[in-house]
């Protein structure tokens, strides 16, 4: 009966930290890049042999974003993209959301409020 009470508070504890905890942000990895990211700036992982990535690059070009790139053929940019849990190339980093692949619908919502124009 004890064991029961004990399973109880436990339960009853690590309930109220999950909600009083539930509107912090997760801890970040070392090698993330949001940490240098902030509200708005824009990290870009790509690779030379990357199609998608070129075009990405180029379109932001136009645009004049001003951004960095990671090249995940680097120590660096492995290290970033394994942070980011990330797959594939590109990966761009917008503050501090993450955009997965060439997602121009997904760029153009995130980089608009930044007063970039984008594809």
């Amino acid at each position: 009966m004890r064991m029961l009470w004990v399973l109880i508070a436990v339960a009853a504890v690590g309930g109220y930290l999950h909600v009083r905890g539930g509107n912090e942000a997760p801890a970040l990895h070392p090698d993330d890049p949001r940490h240098a990211t902030g509200d708005a700036r824009i990290v870009m992982m790509a690779a030379d042999w990357c199609g998608y990535c070129r075009k990405q690059q180029k379109a932001f070009e136009l645009a004049n974003v001003r951004y960095r790139v990671l090249d995940v053929d680097t120590p660096e940019g492995d290290r970033a993209m394994q942070a980011l849990g990330a797959r594939g190339v590109p990966t761009t980093v917008v503050g501090q959301h993450v955009v997965y692949g060439y997602n121009t619908a997904e760029l153009k919502d995130r980089l608009a409020p930044l007063g970039y124009r984008v594809f």
